[in-house]
């Protein structure tokens, strides 16, 4: 295979910003409302509206249950963002978050056939967010939190999830944890590793790394061969100046075991795994401090829109496994690849809550299906062209919420897959049939 140049490869990783300006003025945004009832002619609107609608109000009001009955509530999230921390560019305001939540609109419904809905706030005050997605309740049956800054993004996320009966989620957290515990499963695979053995390097000590530390822990990781490192150094008992940080102090207590202190460098030296969810690069993890790594070492560098270091430049320094955030390089370990089915499977069973045990199930089932077509330093993780392993999620995390007793509806496995593969394909089919008819336009 002819080896393609360094000049190339930063070509290819730069081509989707430039497509993205051309394309999103193109179509004026990426998602639209259009209809999922028959209107065969208009003598279907006193069914759909006034008069006929009433009854069903009536039947609602008497048994407040039958909303997900009657209405899209089962199938419909709203993906909330304050734009403070929109994919690592910062506090650029809601405005500017509008076409990442209408991306993961898009996902949602292509990937999950999940119904969803950006929703750009226009205030940063915590409590304010919190009391605002509590009055979206009775519309939605799901909330995904968006992009939004730490530490106020864990008392959001604690909060909501206290007061609200229906799933809430922080996407930077509890997804991006599930996906990189899925392919941190199978990278250790593939070097022959065990995760109570490793020592795991954790590069951001944001809203992302806290979670995916907290649930390589429920996995199996032992607490004390995890390292954080954030912007001032290496996490351990001495960084007073965390102690108001609550998420950020519990890590320096419970976490590096022989108390290392020091800079990013000091911590790679003889590590197995590098996750890291930082700044974006890229050039915040240098070649030298990948090549101190133990042998067979594994890096995940998922910032975007530029990873931590060129993957490339990874494996010359060393690393055997080496995953990012983006879908244009091997091993993508994105969020993007968890959130349609873990939803798909939590609203398929009108779910109230979606557990850390519902997060594990849907990692487990992601890395089971890979595992399945054949591991390799290259491919630990499914592609989101393969829609199969967004309805194995769905089924894990359904049955697991049914077994945790926080889902309204019992399914069967079979009831659950018919379900999870009705919705998905019938949102493929239905974008592909309307880009044929023409509907959806084709840039040129």
């Amino acid at each position: 295979m002819e080896k393609v140049s360094k000049e190339e490869l930063l070509k290819k990783a730069n081509k989707p910003a430039e497509d993205a300006m051309y394309m999103h003025p193109f179509y004026k945004g990426k998602i639209e409302v259009t209809p999922k009832s028959c209107i065969r002619n208009y003598d279907d609107f006193a069914i759909w509206y006034t008069p006929g609608v009433a009854a069903v109000c009536k039947d609602i009001h008497k048994n407040p249950e039958k909303v997900f009955e009657h209405t899209n509530k089962a199938n419909m999230v709203a993906v909330i963002s304050d734009g403070t921390r929109i994919l690592g560019l910062g506090d650029i305001g809601p405005e500017a978050g509008i076409p990442v939540m209408e991306g993961k609109a898009l996902l949602f419904k292509y990937l999950g056939g999940v119904d969803a809905f950006p929703i750009c706030l226009n205030t940063k005050d915590p409590d304010e967010i919190i009391k605002t997605v509590m009055h979206l309740q009775p519309c939605f049956g799901g909330i995904n939190l968006e992009d939004i800054a730490q530490p106020k993004c864990f008392y959001i996320l604690d909060e909501l999830r206290k007061k609200m009966d229906i799933p809430v989620w922080h996407d930077d957290q509890q997804g991006t944890a599930t996906v990189c515990l899925a392919g941190l499963i199978n990278a250790l695979k593939v070097v022959g590793k065990k995760i109570e053995d490793v020592k795991i390097v954790l590069l951001g000590a944001g809203a992302a790394n806290i979670r995916i530390g907290s649930l390589y822990m429920k996995y199996g990781a032992k607490p004390g061969n995890l390292i954080y490192v954030d912007s001032k150094g290496i996490l351990h008992k001495g960084r007073k100046d965390l102690k108001d940080h609550r998420e950020k102090w519990e890590m320096c207590n419970i976490t590096n075991e022989k108390q290392i202190s020091g800079q990013l460098a000091d911590a790679l030296k003889g590590a197995d795994v590098l996750s890291a969810a930082s700044t974006p690069g890229p050039d915040v993890v240098k070649k030298e401090w990948i090549a101190s790594m133990s042998k067979d070492s594994i890096v995940f560098v998922t910032a975007n829109p530029i990873p931590e270091i060129w993957p490339w430049e990874a494996k010359e320094a060393g690393a055997k496994v080496v995953a990012t955030g983006r879908s244009d390089f091997a091993n993508q370990v994105n969020n993007s690849l968890g959130f349609p089915g873990i939803f798909r499977g939590a609203l398929d069973v009108h779910a109230r809550t979606i557990t850390d045990e519902m997060c594990v199930a849907a990692a487990e089932a992601m890395a089971r299906y890979a595992e399945k077509k054949g591991l390799s330093e290259d491919y630990i993780m499914p592609t989101m062209d393969e829609p199969e392993v967004f309805i194995e999620e769905a089924v894990a995390v359904g049955l697991k919420a049914i077994e945790q007793k926080v889902a309204r509806k019992i399914l069967t496995e079979k009831e659950l897959r018919a379900s999870a593969e009705s919705m998905i394909r019938r949102s493929i089919e239905d974008t592909k049939l309307r880009m044929e008819k023409g509907i959806i336009k084709m840039p040129r």
